[in-house]
């Protein structure tokens, strides 16, 4: 007798399976952790690079970084709390900004590390100084 067969058998689909899984074991240990070194890595260009040069045009317009009060608020629209900047040429940034695990930066002005501003993030855990990604180190 002879059939006409179509579609896969058991060992055909069990040898597709074994295969998809050894290349999984290989190539996800390289990616694990990835996204965790991505975020610090926004973060680090966030309080190096990204707000810093919104603070810098906001002090070019206003003679003074904002105040504490103001917060990294005052770079997105113009501040109602005192000093209230009368050259304010706004908005400085797109968005308030926030770090990559959804907590605001924080800012303080003066600053106790720099005689400007401090600029930090509290990292993945909060309650911990460990992972703290900050503008003075």
């Amino acid at each position: 007798m002879k059939r006409d067969q179509k579609g896969f058998t058991l060992i055909e689909i069990m040898l597709v399976v074994i295969i998809i899984a050894a290349l999984s074991a290989m190539v996800v240990p390289r990616l694990v952790g990835r996204s965790e070194q991505a975020k610090i890595s926004v973060a680090k260009s966030d309080i190096t690079a990204n707000i810093p040069t919104a603070l810098k045009l906001y002090e070019l317009d206003n003679g003074s970084f904002p105040s504490d009060e103001q917060g990294l608020k005052a770079l997105r629209e113009k501040p109602a709390v005192p000093p209230v900047p009368t050259g304010w040429n706004g908005p400085y940034i797109e968005k308030e900004p926030v770090d990559p695990w959804g907590n605001p930066y924080v800012y303080v002005s003066p600053g106790k590390h720099r005689p400007d501003y401090d600029l930090s993030s509290l990292g993945k855990d909060p309650n911990s100084d460990k992972d703290d990604i900050t503008n003075w180190q």
